[in-house]
């Protein structure tokens, strides 16, 4: 036989054992994968559903609306009345878009298909239960690049303070809080989507104020959000800042507003 006989003769047996396997039925499902497979649905059900619900808790646009801003910006004129340091808020929707959690949010909605499928008297081979598996993957994962909520479930709260720490670093360098004439910038970061506060401030403030004097600026602006009032609870906080400031940097005359009084808000 010619080698290209060969060949084509190999070609055509591995294309029937192929569509051999793909309609081979697999054996009735276990009660272990019933029980998974209905725990799973239900579980990412839940978790589809709330995620759908608190949809514009992650969006710095919607949460911090004109009033809001306003209420925010008018705090930051009277704090800067009381001392020489100059206060930046930025909120952030996201300090990192973590790509490896929308990969295991697919995975999870996988395996759930892949058992719900095998549990249900489909009649489904091999083959089938791996297109439905991979449909549902895709679905896992375009549902958690499109819901934050679903999101942050698959990402370790190690990881979500790591990067809002690291944005927080890039924020404070990037707005010139270290350029200010008497190092006494503060940085006020908010990461909606890592649910962080990060109070950061220049080496003039540093040097004076204790450790453990943002503890309490942290809970007010938390405070505030878990309320629905982000708005409120930047504006105590900011308060707070100036309490804290007019201790060891109380305003004087001649004092200059160097960083313009006003909240940045971003969606990453």
């Amino acid at each position: 036989m010619e080698p290209w006989c060969a060949i084509l003769v190999g070609l055509q047996n591995t294309s029937a054992e192929a569509a051999e396997w793909a309609e081979q039925a697999l054996p009735p499902a276990p009660p272990w994968a019933w029980l998974t497979a209905a725990g799973l649905l239900l579980l990412l059900t839940i978790l589809v559903v709330q995620a759908l619900a608190r949809r514009r808790l992650y969006r710095g646009s919607e949460v911090l609306g004109p009033s809001s801003l306003a209420a925010v910006r008018a705090a930051i004129e009277e704090a800067e009345k009381r001392t020489i340091g100059e206060i930046v808020p930025v909120v952030l929707d996201r300090s990192d878009r973590y790509p490896a959690a929308d990969l295991w949010s697919g995975i999870l909605f996988a395996l759930a298909a892949y058992l719900a499928a095998w549990a249900l008297p489909l009649e489904l081979g091999p083959g089938g239960l791996l297109t439905v598996a991979l449909g549902a993957g895709l679905l896992g994962w375009l549902l958690s690049r499109t819901l934050p909520e679903l999101r942050r479930r698959f990402v370790a709260p190690w990881r979500m303070t790591e990067m809002a720490e690291e944005q927080a670093f890039q924020e404070f360098f990037a707005h010139g809080l270290h350029r200010t004439a008497e190092q006494t910038g503060v940085l006020l970061f908010v990461s909606l989507f890592e649910r962080r506060v990060v109070v950061m401030a220049a080496e003039g403030i540093d040097a004076k104020v204790p450790p453990g004097t943002w503890k309490d600026v942290h809970g007010l602006v938390l405070k505030g959000a878990r309320e629905g009032r982000l708005g409120a609870g930047l504006v105590a906080a900011v308060q707070r800042i100036a309490d804290h400031l007019a201790e060891e940097f109380p305003w004087r005359e001649g004092d200059r507003n160097e960083l313009p009084d006003r909240v940045i808000v971003r969606p990453e």
